[in-house]
């Protein structure tokens, strides 16, 4: 995870006290009672002080995630019950500070302190899965951009495919296949180029164009950076689209551990940039399609890369409805 600025972290003048808690309100919430907050160790926390009684909820949903204690308590001034998230190793800050700012960030719309508190414990077990992956960095500006296309042609892919399931089984960008998208049959591979300058696709691998499948194509997306327009979207509003579009529940639960395997959780930092899609065409890979492959290297070569001209396979291209035989 990309570094905070320690002098921006909010506990930093939050004073350690001799017994009890020592909080401050957090702002940017007005309609929850939410606090950063020392305990006499030192810690770290993040509180969320409920009206009503959670303990239920919090039964069902109760989520572990290492290094962060997370329980349910009664504050002391109040009685109120509350969800306290305690940092156990103060090396993580950086990170425990953005699952906070996470946390606002899905609760300030918010009115009903349990909806809030189903939602917060929903957020944390998505953190998990984030943290499970072991990437625990910001994505870069060219992995946001590859993501991003690998998940609209999946929204595609939801709408052309009978099974929610099916449709998020077949993404296997995150699973580091050859091919991003792998079908009964038929395999893709989504490429993202950026403005308008670019007109030759990048091949990563030897891998990358060789197939055991029937049908192997390349869908090729070109995205434009355009903030405030009716049109651009955001990785975080994409992310929140697909999960309106999901009815099915197994479906969605895949989906976000797709994404966390990826190295995406909600981030602030995914706000921006906002794209659209300027272009798009689907390429289907046949015979003299010009590759390099592995079966057809020379003896000793390996992690071959290499750039394909997309004026060289204008005769290679076809329509999108090709890929799901309609």
């Amino acid at each position: 995870m990309k570094k905070t600025m320690s002098k921006t972290l909010p506990w930093n003048d939050i004073k350690t006290p001799k017994d009890d808690l020592s909080v401050r309100r957090i702002r940017k919430c007005e309609t929850l009672s939410l606090y950063w907050g020392k305990d006499p160790q030192g810690h770290c926390l993040f509180i969320f002080e409920l009206e009503d009684n959670g303990l239920a909820i919090f039964q069902k949903n109760r989520v572990s995630v290492y290094g962060i204690n997370i329980d349910l308590n009664v504050l002391k001034p109040t009685g109120n019950q509350a969800l306290v998230l305690t940092l156990d190793k103060h090396i993580n800050q950086d990170l425990f500070y953005q699952l906070c700012e996470t946390l606002i960030q899905a609760l300030q719309s918010v009115i009903e302190p349990l909806t809030g508190l189903s939602i917060t414990l929903a957020q944390i077990k998505r953190w998990k899965l984030f943290l499970a992956g072991g990437k625990e960095r910001i994505l870069s500006l060219e992995e946001i951009r590859g993501l991003y296309s690998e998940l609209i042609f999946l929204q595609q892919t939801i709408a052309e495919t009978e099974s929610e399931y099916q449709a998020c089984d077949c993404w296997q960008g995150p699973e580091m296949s050859h091919q991003d998208f792998i079908f009964s049959n038929t395999a893709v591979e989504v490429k993202s180029l950026s403005g308008r300058e670019r007109n030759t696709i990048r091949i990563s691998s030897e891998d990358q164009l060789e197939t055991v499948n029937d049908n192997l194509f390349i869908n090729v997306f070109r995205l434009l950076e355009k903030s405030g327009t009716e049109y651009s979207v955001s990785l975080n509003e994409l992310v929140k689209n697909i999960e309106n579009t999901l009815t099915d529940s197994k479906a969605l639960e895949l989906f976000h551990h797709k994404l966390a395997k990826y190295g995406y959780v909600e981030l602030r930092a995914y706000d921006s940039p906002e794209f659209i899609v300027a272009d798009e065409h689907t390429y289907k890979v046949e015979k003299n399609f010009p590759k390099l492959i592995r079966s057809e290297l020379p003896a000793g070569m390996l992690k071959v890369s290499y750039e394909i001209k997309l004026e060289a396979i204008k005769s290679y291209m076809c329509h999108k409805q090709d890929i799901w035989n309609k």
